[in-house]
């Protein structure tokens, strides 16, 4: 074999399916990517107003972006988000998909209720949809301490080059606090079962 080698100067190939599967490989989503959510054609406003979270740049250097609320104090807010999800080429076919946000309030929680939420229905390439293929209910946020919160979804169907619609809604209901209350999400997360 070694000298077949060394005369073709070829190397054997190797199919994707012969690979070893990697579990729940993370592909990291630009918060840039999340749009308003019945608006797609345009970017999140600096500041969230009405039913629309806002990308807050931060102040480079010293805090990075993060996608927050208006300040829900004594009010009840649901501000939500959009953005597509491709899966990619190295998704291994009706493997695992999740979608992973790292969540949390801001300077105060709510003396109620504080969640997140997610979407996502798959397109089907000619301006459709199907069902809804989350299959985990909307999480609590409300903690001073961001951490992740895990959205499942049903991939019997899914399959690589697939197109998800996925749509993230904060609700807060506060009845009478005070001080601000923000919910935050500081990263967006893709994971799914891979080979290559």
């Amino acid at each position: 074999m070694a000298t077949q080698l060394a005369l073709t100067g070829t190397l054997p190939s190797i199919q994707r399916a012969d690979l070893a599967q990697d579990s729940l490989a993370s592909y990291p989503i630009p918060l840039t990517q999340l749009r308003v959510w019945d608006a797609l054609q345009t970017n999140l406003p600096g500041t969230a107003a009405a039913d629309d979270l806002g990308l807050i740049g931060g102040t480079f250097g010293s805090a990075s972006p993060a996608v927050r609320t208006s300040d829900a104090k004594a009010s009840t807010t649901t501000q939500r988000a959009r953005l597509p999800v491709p899966l990619p080429p190295e998704y291994v076919s009706a493997q695992r998909v999740r979608i992973r946000l790292h969540a949390g309030m801001v300077t105060t929680i709510s003396d109620g209720t504080a969640t997140v939420d997610v979407e996502a229905y798959k397109s089907d390439k000619e301006a459709g949809i199907g069902s809804d293929l989350c299959i985990t209910a909307a999480t609590s946020i409300n903690s001073l301490t961001d951490a992740d919160r895990d959205f499942d979804l049903t991939a019997s169907g899914l399959v690589a080059g697939d197109v998800l619609d996925v749509r993230i809604t904060i609700a807060i209901t506060d009845t009478a606090t005070a001080t601000a209350v923000i919910g935050q999400i500081g990263s967006v997360e893709r994971l799914c079962d891979i080979k290559g």
